[in-house]
């Protein structure tokens, strides 16, 4: 595991979320999901990996987007897909 991240450095002001009042991809298609993750490079709402579909990796997967935070109210850390690790 990486102790350090330099994705975070990569980063601009923080997006305006896509979806606010939930995943945009569970809201699409009727899904659900567990907790939320908000995508630092664009602002995608995702679902995270304990929700059944885990579209927040799906959306690193595809867009290769590195850093998410928590989406939940109170929540503030950050995970990089790239480095594995918390930032």
């Amino acid at each position: 595991m990486a102790t350090t991240c330099e994705h975070v450095a990569e980063l601009g002001p923080e997006p305006t979320p896509t979806t606010p009042n939930g995943c945009e991809d569970c809201l699409a298609v009727g899904g659900r999901w567990v907790h939320l993750r908000l995508c630092l490079s664009c602002g995608k709402v995702a679902c995270c990996d304990s929700s059944p579909a885990k579209h927040a990796s799906k959306h690193f997967a595809d867009e290769g987007h590195p850093v998410i935070r928590s989406f939940e109210p109170g929540e503030t850390w950050r995970w990089c897909f790239v480095d594995d690790t918390l930032v």
